[in-house]
This record gives structure tokens, C-alpha cells and sequence, in this order.
């Protein structure tokens, strides 16, 4: 039995392409016909493929390199072996993840699972939705009573929209995945196990327990967006979760009620966000950050991975620790407590 290739290339370039294509400088005009049909590290390579070197620390891979052709800035260009294509480019892996969605667009924007295009008849659609000509769903997809789906948006199988939803073109919700209370834009990408509009967590406390508080908020989404999968982003409680133009959220992320992403920013997996935090644009998140409700974290901040924050973040700063502090002085207390532990280690040796 052979191994499927799940990815094939949409077609071969040519070094002289990839080098127009990325505005990368061909070091050997005479390897322009190089052909590149494969993506893979540098520490790989293999025939046809192109791969990048960045940073310092991969400087030694160049000179064992087994490639194609090889993305890389112009410090590491004499370095590589005869007959390898090299390609300059102040930032490599930008070009080369440019190439790699030419080469396997399949890869980069899911498509249909079942292979089905239209409407499946195994679908079940409300007569009061509306689905644009050119929208895929597939089969076992629910759209609910009066929700919209945009052109060239890939419902896939056994998704729930809910009634009302509204969800924009060129996008895709992924299998399992459900959609409720939620406006979603352009272009956004919800991959499967997703679950976007369910109730936020709102409680206040009654005299026989905890007493809920109805989420009548919606779900904002704007353009552009990616959501991994077995995320939860839920509605708001009075005002709208919202999700700004071009943030990407990793898998297993938890982003509470009332919520506000700004543009552009990554969250890593394993994130929660607590409710009615705000956060700026341009912010990245490592995985396992943990934010307390209300906190506002300014435009261009880094928390680092596995940080707990309990206070608000400046604009432009890098935090990290338990509780999380600027970088530098958590830096400065974790060297402090090394020294510390050495000289009590060096004391009770001594004593003995």
C-alpha cells in the first residue's frame, strides 16, 4: 500500500520565478531554470525542493545543504554548495511561506472535505436562509432560520450556523464547528470543533447558588481572520465580543464574553482571555498566557508563554512571568532566586 500524498504541487517553478515572484536576487543567473517542485527544512532538503536559512545559529546548515534552491539573507550567499540555486532575501521565511501558497494552495486555504460543489442534497437549510450562488455546503451542514452565507464560503460537513448568522465570502468553517449570535467577515477561516457565539460565562449569586446572567451580545468578526480548531469565543453579555481585521488564534484558545482583539494580532494555543479584556493591536500572545477579566493590554505588547496576568500592559512592552511583570524585571527575580539557591547549596555544603 502507498503512502497518499495529501498535498500535491499545484505546478513546477522555476528559480528564475521564485526570484520575481518574492523579489528575492538570483545570486547565478545561470540556475534561473532551476526547478523547484517541493518545500522542505534545511536540515532536509532533497531534490527539487527549495528551503530557507535564517538567523545566526543556522549560518552551519548552509554548507550541508541538499537542495533545489535555498532562500536566504545576503551575509549566508557564498555559502552554499555548487549547483544550489540561491536566492537573497532580507526575510527568507516570509518568502518562502509566499512560495509554499503558490506551490499548495490546498494547504494554505481548506477546501471542501467531501469533494462536493454547491448545495448537498445531504445538507439541511432553512428555507429563510440565504445562501449566495457559489457557496459550498457540504453534507450534514445545518444553516439555520434566516442566516446568510457569502459566495465561495465552504460550509463543511456537519457545521451549525445559527439562526441569524451571517458569514461573509471566500470563507470556510470547518468540520463539527458551530456558528451562533455571530456577524463573521471576508475571508475567515474557522477550522473544525470551533465554537463561536455559545453562552459567555455569567453568573452572580442567589440564594439557592449561582444564578445566570442572560448573554444577549452578539460576536463580532471581522475580515480576514483565522480561529484554530476547539476554540470557543463566546457571545457578550450586553456588548459584542469583537475580533479584529487579520488576527490569527491558535488551537484550544478560550476568549470570553465582551472581549475586544484588536488587528493583527497572534494568540498561541492554550490562551485564555477572561471577560471584557481588551486587547490592542498588533499584540501577541505565547501559549498558556492566562489574562484576568478587565485587563486592557496596549497596542504592540509580547506576553510571553505561560505568563498569568493580573494588571494592565503598557503599549510596545514585553511581560512574562507569575504574575507577569516587565520582562526585564522578571529576568532580574529569576537570576536573584538562582543566586540565592546557590549559596544556600554552597552553604549547607560547607556545613556538612
Amino acid at each position: 500500500m502507498t503512502d497518499p500524498v495529501f498535498f500535491a504541487p499545484s505546478r513546477r517553478y522555476t528559480a528564475g520565478e521564485v526570484a520575481n515572484l518574492t523579489g528575492s536576487t538570483l545570486v547565478d543567473s545561470g540556475l534561473s531554470d532551476v526547478s523547484i517542485e517541493a518545500l522542505a527544512p534545511a536540515n532536509e532538503g532533497g531534490e527539487n525542493a527549495l528551503v530557507f536559512v535564517d538567523g545566526r545559529r543556522n549560518f552551519a546548515l548552509m554548507q550541508a545543504l541538499r537542495a533545489a534552491a535555498v532562500l536566504c539573507p545576503a551575509e549566508f550567499a557564498g555559502k552554499a554548495p555548487a549547483g544550489i540555486a540561491v536566492l537573497v532575501h532580507p526575510r527568507p521565511q516570509q518568502a518562502f511561506a509566499m512560495v509554499g501558497r503558490l506551490l499548495f494552495p490546498a494547504a494554505a486555504t481548506p477546501g471542501p472535505m467531501t469533494g462536493e460543489t454547491g448545495i448537498s442534497p445531504h445538507a439541511h437549510i432553512d428555507a429563510t436562509a440565504h445562501v449566495e450562488a457559489g457557496a459550498i455546503i457540504e453534507a450534514g451542514a445545518v444553516i439555520g432560520p434566516r442566516a446568510a452565507i457569502g459566495s465561495g464560503t465552504v460550509i463543511a460537513p456537519h457545521a451549525v450556523i445559527g439562526p441569524s448568522s451571517q458569514i461573509g465570502r471566500d470563507g470556510y468553517v470547518g468540520p463539527g464547528a458551530s456558528v451562533q449570535y455571530a456577524l463573521i467577515g471576508n475571508r475567515v477561516i474557522i477550522h473544525g470543533g470551533a465554537r463561536i457565539g455559545q453562552d459567555g460565562f455569567g453568573f452572580v449569586a442567589g440564594a439557592k447558588g449561582p444564578e445566570r446572567v442572560p448573554q444577549i451580545g452578539r460576536v463580532i468578526i471581522q475580515d480576514d481572520v483565522e480561529i484554530g480548531s476547539n476554540t470557543t469565543v463566546d457571545r457578550g453579555a450586553m456588548s459584542d465580543t469583537i475580533i479584529g481585521q487579520g488576527t490569527k488564534i491558535d488551537n484550544l484558545v478560550q476568549i470570553a464574553h465582551n472581549v475586544r482583539i484588536g488587528r493583527n494580532c497572534i494568540i498561541a494555543g492554550l490562551s485564555g482571555i477572561s471577560g471584557s479584556v481588551t486587547v490592542g493591536d498588533n499584540v501577541t500572545m505565547g501559549g498558556g498566557v492566562g489574562l484576568a477579566d478587565h485587563l486592557t493590554i496596549g497596542s504592540g505588547a509580547k506576553l510571553a508563554a505561560r505568563s498569568g496576568f493580573m494588571s494592565n500592559v503598557p503599549a510596545g512592552e514585553i511581560w512574562g512571568g507569575y504574575p507577569a511583570q516587565p520582562m526585564a524585571e522578571a529576568m532580574r527575580e529569576i537570576a536573584a532566586l538562582r543566586r540565592l539557591a546557590r549559596t544556600r547549596k554552597q552553604g549547607e555544603g560547607g556545613n556538612g
